[in-house]
């Protein structure tokens, strides 16, 4: 009678752990470093570094829906002037001291170890600017507790006058939050 009682017991037990449903959504707290590859101030701007969420909405495909926010600052200055092209004094002075993002878009999730994302929405930097942020990703462990991803971000006739783009390569590493 006892091996009876234990055997649908332990078999009641591992029937819950494997019918227990995925959260609806992960979320991860990232810290990140930004190298600046071209903008007109780019000499005023060369790195910043900052934090970010991203929130994945978990569903049974390999797409997910995707919302990151981040915030980074720009600590080193060259302290050089850039003057606009027909020699005037930009005002406000058109470096990058901060920028913050507020992207959605998809991910795919080709393995439980690895994503690529492409996300779009609006990017502050001294006004509003349409910016893009494509990434890799890949995760350390199957429970995906940390993950580190590498990304590109463009962000679209930052310049106004000239109409240049402000693009960087992000290193981030993120902690699972929920």
């Amino acid at each position: 009678m006892q091996k009876i009682v234990s055997t649908i017991l332990v078999s009641f037990i591992l029937t819950q752990t494997v019918a227990q449903q995925q959260k609806k959504l992960s979320m991860y707290l990232f810290t990140q470093y930004n190298k600046t590859i071209y903008d007109r101030t780019s000499d005023n701007n060369p790195w910043g570094f900052g934090l970010g969420f991203q929130a994945f909405l978990n569903n049974k495909s390999k797409f997910k829906p995707t919302l990151e926010i981040t915030g980074d600052a720009y600590m080193e200055d060259g302290k050089t002037l850039r003057l606009n092209d027909d020699g005037s004094i930009p005002v406000p002075y058109n470096d990058v001291r901060g920028m913050v993002n507020v992207f959605v878009g998809a991910s795919f999730h080709p393995t439980e170890f690895s994503y690529v994302s492409v996300l779009v929405g609006p990017s502050l930097i001294r006004g509003a600017y349409l910016g893009m942020k494509s990434s890799f990703g890949i995760y350390f462990s199957e429970t995906q507790k940390w993950t580190v991803k590498i990304s590109y971000i463009n962000i679209f006739n930052r310049d106004k006058l000239s109409r240049e783009d402000f693009g960087t390569i992000s290193l981030a590493v993120g902690f699972k939050l929920f």
